[in-house]
């Protein structure tokens, strides 16, 4: 069989083709592959801003957490010392009374008592 310059044209035109084509595959496959690493590159820095925004939220929190428990120990300290002087200052104003009105406060002790006796076997 005899192959004429037609047909080696073309033998030869499809091989150039081919390889051309080959070449162009190979380079896309490369682009591909950089295009992968670069968007890799850009995720996992993206991981790991969002990481240290997280650790900075989580820290913030924290202390403003902090900050509320001290004001909250601070404002309970204070009702606790307002609550111990009404206590005391009440105490001194019944001895006051008592000392001054003895039998007012015997018979007021004993009226209080009759109230509640009344109350508790209802």
């Amino acid at each position: 069989m005899r192959i004429d310059g037609t047909e080696k044209l073309k033998t030869l035109t499809d091989r150039t083709t081919y390889a051309r084509l080959e070449k162009d595959l190979s380079a896309v496959k490369n682009d591909i592959s950089t295009l992968t690493d670069q968007i890799t590159d850009v995720l996992n820095s993206f991981a790991g801003q969002a990481s240290k925004q997280a650790r900075r939220g989580l820290k913030q929190a924290r202390s403003n957490a902090d900050s509320m428990m001290s004001d909250v120990q601070e404002r309970g300290g204070a009702a606790y010392d307002a609550a111990y002087d009404a206590a005391y200052s009440m105490e001194e104003t019944v001895e006051d009374a008592i000392h001054q009105r003895p039998l007012a406060a015997v018979g007021l002790a004993l009226g209080v008592g009759i109230l509640i006796g009344a109350a508790w076997r209802r």
